[in-house]
């Protein structure tokens, strides 16, 4: 059993980066995700996350697979696509979902083809799905950083960016936070992604962050519980994924999403409020 569970953290610095890296994602990310959820913002963290992939590969093509740079760039085109997308729902009359997927699709193509224009296909897989095995200090000095900044503004924020989930009309009648709350939190959903493309790339950062939250939430239906749990999953999605990854040699970005995967299926039959617990109470009140 120590062989098993125990000894690859133990015996390999790779995998003891790679453990610090992704616990620190969930203790930020998940808490985050479970935001998106309540307000019916799910689909826009997957849309954000292919929204940074332009300024990643820009900071590439310019100075290869550095960390500092790429952050840099997939930071400003996560805010650039956040705002861009706000403001043509706000000054037109298309919805905020319909302009993110036009945005995120042209950050999707736009992205790609400028990885194509130097680099590889590996290079071109490195950026899309992460190497969260290969982390360094300096990525993870990043990833500390992101989650202190996330957890510190939920800390502020909380009792607002509850208010905002469950009626944000109230919170803008109330306050005048509603609208920089928002955009706050649009900046701490980029910011994560950030963290993420760091570890599981692109394409599968959105993974870590939304399918916890999505789990926790067949279990509770209050906020706090939900977050917690939503960090739990998290843990144990990361360090089974990466037990997966080291066993059976897999890709460690998509061993982790699919363990979390697994949490969310099971969440969804067995939860508190899973289907079958939905059945069985619905039996119980036709035979009553």
């Amino acid at each position: 059993m120590y062989d098993l569970l125990v000894s690859p953290f133990v015996d390999f610095a790779f995998m003891q980066r790679a453990l610090a890296g992704s616990l620190m994602l969930s203790i930020a990310a998940c808490p985050v995700g479970v935001f998106l959820m309540l307000r019916r913002m799910s689909l826009t963290g997957d849309a954000m996350s292919h929204a940074i992939l332009p300024g990643a590969a820009a900071g590439f093509l310019l100075y290869g697979l550095e960390i500092v740079p790429m952050t840099i760039g997939g930071l400003v085109a996560g805010v650039v696509v956040a705002l861009g997308a706000g403001a043509v729902s706000r000054f037109t009359p298309q919805k905020e979902d319909a302009s993110m997927a036009a945005f995120y699709l042209i950050s999707l193509a736009l992205g790609v083809l400028i990885v194509s224009l130097r680099g590889s296909s590996v290079d071109l897989m490195h950026v899309l799905f992460g190497t969260v095995l290969a982390l360094n200090d300096d990525a993870l000095a990043l990833i500390a950083l992101i989650a202190g900044t996330t957890l510190l503004t939920l800390f502020v924020f909380w009792r607002a960016l509850v208010a905002e989930c469950l009626d944000p009309l109230f919170l803008r009648s109330v306050s005048r936070l509603g609208t920089p709350v928002h955009f706050i939190f649009l900046g701490l959903v980029v910011l994560n992604l950030v963290g993420g493309f760091q570890a599981l790339g692109t394409l599968l950062s959105v993974g870590l962050m939304m399918l916890p939250a999505a789990a926790a939430r067949f279990w509770t239906s209050r906020v706090e519980p939900m977050c917690a749990l939503a960090i739990a999953v998290g843990f144990a999605s990361c360090v089974a994924g990466l037990l997966l990854s080291y066993h059976a040699a897999l890709p460690s970005g998509p061993a982790i999403v699919l363990s979390a995967g697994v949490v969310y299926l099971a969440s969804v039959l067995f939860g508190s409020r899973g289907v079958l617990r939905a059945r069985l109470v619905t039996h119980r009140h036709r035979t009553a």
